[in-house]
């Protein structure tokens, strides 16, 4: 599910200012001085988390805030998740990685990784529980479950028929993410038990995933047609709603709120960091907000606070030559005015190119 466009020249000076406003959006570049590259997975309150130089990082809104929660000795780290306190991802220290938890530091680092599992990633975060999934070392089967707090407090949560299963996201009740049905991925959620597994996947659809919750609704995506479609549902299959705007190559879900769904759009190829508010004919294109020279964008969460809308992702900066943190940040629009953000649509942003 990750992709990454490998950094070719370390270089500490910043190509544009922090807070570049472009009408109501403000971008910031987040890599930090020395950082050959950077990723925004997640955000909440005040705090945005990801990697830089293959670490595990945090940011509080600029580049100069970024703090290294890599524990030491780990070859690899990564935050996909915070809860604007406590962080969730993975390190590895080259046996394959293992769910980690941390509080704001390195020092702070908690192994999650189960005594009968061979490798292991927390992808979610929501009060004191962290969801993921485990590789059992006896089976090799992916089981989807979640922790509070401790490698002994996982529950396994794979539906017994499923060979493979994850978590993606939580709310304050349920868990979601995908189990296997033969040989093709459903979309699910669990209200905490294997039992209570509830399939989304679309009647339509070869595959599907949950990779993001709000209080009432999910998103990720839908195989239709062999084209990957950005997707939304209410708690069943049948709610399935279809983002994917018109004229697109594909389209997912990353993150959401009860309001907002962000994710990337691919058009001729090239990824595009979106907003969604419900629906196709409410995409918003994010990338039309990046200075000159930035593109190949793809948002990771979505947000608000104390009034505003924050969105965190992931840019090429092409005048650098590497991949760089993104947060962008505009008041929360009034409802029905989200699609006017979009500069036009799947028009302008081909003539972008």
């Amino acid at each position: 599910m990750r992709r990454r466009i490998s950094a070719l020249v370390a270089s500490s000076a910043q190509v544009f200012m922090s807070g570049t406003a472009f009408g109501q959006w403000t971008v910031t570049d987040l890599n930090p001085a020395g950082g050959w590259y950077s990723l925004a997975y997640a955000g909440r309150g005040t705090q945005q988390g990801g990697q830089v130089n293959g670490d595990a990082a945090i940011w509080s809104g600029t580049a100069a805030s970024w703090a290294n929660l890599g524990p030491i000795g780990a070859l690899q780290s990564e935050v996909f998740a915070t809860s604007g306190t406590q962080q969730a991802g993975y390190a590895d220290f080259g046996s394959g990685a293992h769910a980690s938890l941390w509080s704001g530091s390195a020092a702070s680092w908690t192994d999650l990784n189960p005594a009968d599992a061979s490798e292991s990633y927390a992808y979610a975060i929501n009060g004191t529980r962290q969801g993921g999934t485990v590789v059992n070392m006896f089976t090799g089967y992916w089981h989807a479950g979640f922790w509070s707090g401790t490698a002994a407090s996982w529950v396994d949560l794979r539906p017994a028929a499923s060979a493979y299963s994850e978590v993606r996201a939580m709310n304050d009740t349920q868990q979601g993410g995908y189990f296997s049905v033969g040989v093709e991925a459903h979309a699910g959620i669990w209200s905490g038990t294997a039992a209570s597994a509830v399939d989304l996947h679309p009647t339509a659809s070869d595959f599907s995933w949950v990779l993001a919750m709000s209080a009432s609704h999910q998103g990720g995506t839908a195989e239709v047609g062999g084209i990957a479609h950005a997707s939304l549902w209410s708690g069943s299959a049948a709610s399935w709603l279809d983002l994917h705007p018109a004229g697109a190559d594909e389209s997912q879900v990353y993150g959401m709120t009860d309001t907002f769904q962000v994710g990337y759009v691919t058009i001729g190829g090239l990824y595009h960091a979106s907003l969604w508010s419900g629906t196709a004919g409410s995409w918003v294109d994010l990338e039309a907000f990046l200075p000159a020279g930035y593109f190949q964008s793809e948002a990771r969460a979505v947000w608000t606070d104390d009034g505003f809308l924050y969105v965190s992702g992931f840019a090429y900066n092409s005048l650098a030559n590497r991949q760089v943190a993104i947060l962008w940040s505009q008041p929360i629009p009034a409802p029905g005015t989200v699609a006017l953000l979009g500069l036009g649509g799947l028009g302008i942003a081909r003539r972008r190119r």
